[in-house]
């Protein structure tokens, strides 16, 4: 179980709960999101989803007007979805450096999978209405793996040396 700081063991709080783990998950959700996004912009040539939710909710025609914007919401809701992560993992995750981080790169990366299906079925498909090609499918899977891998392995890196 991960211990917050300021707590001792006997007064410390379930992961899920932890302030420390939400802190580790945003911020290993804010360099995951950054690392997917390196990743598949120059590939894809486009913009995250984000844009065009912005596009259809905010009544813009071009997603591209909401460039920013898309890219704020891109960054905060990879740092929300890594702070879900990290509640959950840093009650998991084994106590030995090499083994935590093996451990992270595989749950993260099967929840990058995970968080790229709901993006492709519930996201794109139902909420916006968008029908990818085969290409853009691929590297919208690959980046979120690449996203949840970078996530596990950077979350449990930092509770390794927090406890090594």
């Amino acid at each position: 179980m991960s211990v917050p700081d300021s707590e001792s063991p006997a007064t410390a709080l379930p992961g899920w709960l932890d302030r420390r783990s939400l802190k580790l998950g945003l911020t290993g959700g804010l360099v995951a999101t950054v690392a997917m996004t390196a990743f598949r912009m120059p590939i894809s040539e486009s913009l995250p989803p984000s844009a065009h939710l912005c596009a259809q909710y905010l009544g813009g025609e071009d997603p591209s007007q909401y460039r920013l914007l898309a890219l704020g919401l891109h960054l905060l809701y990879g740092m929300v979805t890594g702070g879900f992560f990290a509640w959950g993992f840093t009650d998991l995750a084994p106590n030995e450096s090499g083994r935590a981080e093996s451990y992270g790169l595989l749950l993260g990366s099967i929840y990058g999978l995970c968080s790229s299906l709901f993006g492709i079925h519930v996201v794109l498909d139902r909420l916006l209405g968008l029908d990818l090609d085969l290409d853009e499918v691929v590297i919208f899977h690959a980046s979120h793996v690449i996203y949840g891998a970078t996530l596990g392995a950077w979350i449990a890196s930092e509770i390794s040396h927090d406890e090594g």
